[in-house]
């Protein structure tokens, strides 16, 4: 071990060791909970039921190790369409979430917009995932297209 210049071998060691400990600097982490998938064109005509709209969704993932409350998050497209998550939306570790455009009954695995027109654009489109200071934690982006896109 090299000493440090008016210090002791033990205080060396000591610091040695607390420069150890300290990584030199953060990586950035991944977001915990990310958009996985989106079907942005419902099968068949868009006939705005509600059957249609429900097949037009987003899902997110926990990727994460620990539950996370997404109340007060929000997903929106590039038009400003926003959707934000209200009450108990605890997603668990490695769970999926859907949200639908249509209406339905929000329960731990499904979320509805409750829209009665489709959100995403089939001509290309992003969703962007915030959480309640506003900060991106995701984004999913596609082009023009009909297929469903692993984001």
């Amino acid at each position: 071990m090299r000493l440090i210049p008016g210090l002791t071998s033990a205080a060396t060691a000591a610091a040695a060791v607390v420069f150890a400990l300290v990584p030199a600097s953060p990586a950035a982490a991944a977001p915990v909970v990310q958009f996985t998938r989106s079907v942005y064109n419902s099968p068949g005509a868009d006939t705005r039921t509600n059957s249609s709209l429900n097949a037009e969704y987003l899902t997110l993932k926990n990727t994460g190790k620990a539950p996370v409350d997404l109340n007060r998050w929000t997903v929106r497209d590039k038009a400003n369409h926003v959707y934000t998550f209200a009450g108990n939306v605890t997603v668990q570790p490695g769970a999926t979430l859907w949200l639908h455009t249509g209406r339905g009954t929000d329960d731990a695995s499904h979320r509805y917009w409750n829209s009665g027109n489709y959100i995403w654009n089939n001509t290309g489109d992003t969703a962007y995932l915030r959480d309640p200071a506003g900060t991106q934690i995701d984004t999913c982006s596609w082009k023009k297209g009909t297929q469903p896109v692993a984001c």
